[in-house]
């Protein structure tokens, strides 16, 4: 006998009246989830990753050339001249996150608390959720490491754009350690700084706007191997912090460079950058400022080694050498001197 036919023949009549209780709920379309009712992430997760996507209520074609509204939010719900409101901006980003947040509850084998996994799934989120599976990170963490330090050696490594570390991701990535790390939700109020030592993770406030990643590159081999390196590293960037005081954001191009890292580099045999007793240097500049005042400022008031560079190599190095000398260069001048210094010496 048909199964259809049978099904049919024996289906009761009253299912298909127009009152049916079925036929009204699909009539009237499919019922709208309440916002924060779509995902599991906590409001810290929710609130870095708003912070960082940021928010357009109105559909633009982004740089892919894909359209999209809200907190980054793609597919084919999205149209031009669409206008949306925050609540629904927020739910949309919800229903976004719903994937992402099922790829790190099916990867991890490990115990989360609510905070690592918010972290992993704002990672995920950036990066897709294919690099986040196939990851070292998840490696590590599913092969039992602690996960302090897997979150911190691991997440730094995703800040690279085509031409270098992007800053945007820099600080995407040390908001995730952090809140992975410390529970710190973004924008909390700052506490005290814990003093650098050698093994601290790269997320570790030297002071309150800069971090040990930033004085490593994030680069292990960089790391400092003695606290007495920490210890100069510490006056440096008590310094920066005057400096971002006048000129805003910092960006620190250079920091600590080991003999091998500074051989490849090209670095001077007696550089700064070497950390050797008594003697540190950072390569900086503002992000927003004028660079040549910046060179200028820091000439007036920091008392040690400053190499003038905005005008040539768009940075100002900012050291202390053995003694504690007040030594002052160009690298323009150093620029233009070379060839003739070089011919000389054949």
């Amino acid at each position: 006998m048909d199964a259809v036919g049978e099904l049919w023949r024996k289906m009761p009549v009253s299912l298909l009246e127009s009152d049916a209780d079925w036929v009204v709920r699909y009539r009237s379309g499919p019922a709208k989830s309440e916002p924060g009712a779509i995902s599991v992430i906590n409001d810290a997760g929710i609130a870095l990753i708003k912070e960082f996507e940021g928010l357009r209520l109105d559909a633009y074609v982004c740089p892919a050339g894909v359209l999209t509204i809200g907190y980054g939010s793609t597919g084919e719900h999205v149209y031009a001249g669409q206008h949306i409101t925050e609540p629904e901006a927020e739910e949309l980003l919800r229903l976004d996150l719903a994937r992402f947040e099922d790829s790190v509850s099916k990867s991890v084998k490990v115990l989360l608390v609510d905070d690592e996994y918010a972290a992993l799934v704002s990672f995920s989120f950036n990066v897709g959720c294919g690099a986040f599976e196939s990851s070292t990170l998840l490696r590590r963490l599913n092969a039992g490491e602690p996960k302090e330090r897997v979150f911190t050696e691991e997440l730094v490594k995703w800040v690279n754009g085509p031409d270098g570390p992007l800053p945007g991701l820099v600080r995407r990535r040390e908001a995730e350690i952090e809140l992975a790390v410390d529970g710190s939700v973004p924008g909390a109020p700052a506490t005290e700084t814990e003093k650098l030592t050698p093994y601290a993770p790269y997320a570790q406030q030297v002071t309150p706007s800069f971090t040990y990643g930033e004085l490593t590159l994030y680069q292990p081999q960089r790391r400092f191997l003695n606290q007495g390196q920490c210890d100069i590293a510490i006056e440096l960037c008590e310094f920066l912090e005057k400096a971002r005081a006048k000129f805003g954001p910092l960006k620190i191009t250079s920091g600590n460079r080991p003999p091998d890292v500074n051989a490849d580099v090209g670095g001077a045999s007696n550089s700064e950058h070497l950390f050797k007793p008594g003697c540190g240097a950072v390569d900086v500049y503002p992000i927003d400022g004028d660079g040549q005042s910046f060179d200028a400022w820091v000439d007036q008031n920091w008392a040690f080694s400053v190499g003038y560079g905005m005008s040539y190599r768009e940075f100002t190095h900012i050291g202390i050498r053995e003694g504690r000398p007040r030594v002052r260069w160009d690298y323009v001048w150093l620029a233009l001197l070379l060839p003739t210094l070089l011919t000389a010496a054949c």
